[in-house]
């Protein structure tokens, strides 16, 4: 049995809570799926997906928040990834996402965003957050969107991301939708 340390959200359709070891398999798979990980540095092989499975955990340990494993309620499945996230040296406090390919085209990332959005503007008291994504990532930029995010311009990411490409999407309390 895995120790959660954070709270769980919930939407109509999704569980989120914070990720734990039960996620490894599944976790694994979508970091190793190039296909999900084209706009985050290809696929993963296991030891570095794990080391990003440790790191989302601990995001929780040191900040406070933290990514959570997204759960559909129907069939208990993981489905991927999503909320805040704020490693040393980010262009700003994010809000993001990561869904195993099985999931696209179901409105799940969206879904989990607006419900981590909400948290942290109520519970962490976030007055903005940032989205920072592949400009050729058109999925991601669509949810941002959707969100009421917009664009603020390109942006540049800590060692050892500095070479990829980003745009920086934004949006504050107000812009909340």
């Amino acid at each position: 049995m895995s120790l959660m340390l954070g709270p769980t959200l919930e939407t109509p359709r999704l569980i989120l809570r914070p990720p734990s070891a039960d996620d490894l398999e599944p976790w694994l798979a979508m970091m190793g799926d190039a296909e999900a990980n084209c706009f985050l540095g290809g696929p993963k092989p296991r030891p570095v997906a794990w080391r990003s499975l440790a790191t989302h955990c601990g995001a929780w340990t040191l900040q406070g928040f933290g990514n959570f494993s997204i759960i559909e309620k129907a069939s208990g499945l993981w489905v991927g990834r999503a909320g805040p996230w704020q490693p040393e040296g980010w262009p700003g406090r994010e809000i993001g996402w990561s869904l195993a390919r099985a999931s696209w085209g179901k409105g799940y990332a969206t879904e989990a965003a607006r419900a981590c959005l909400d948290w942290t503007f109520d519970r962490l008291g976030w007055r903005k957050v940032v989205r920072i994504i592949d400009p050729a990532n058109t999925a991601s930029i669509a949810v941002a969107t959707r969100l009421g995010s917009t664009r603020i311009g390109p942006g540049s990411l800590p060692a050892p991301f500095e070479p990829d490409g980003v745009d920086v999407y934004g949006q504050s309390l107000a812009r909340r939708t």
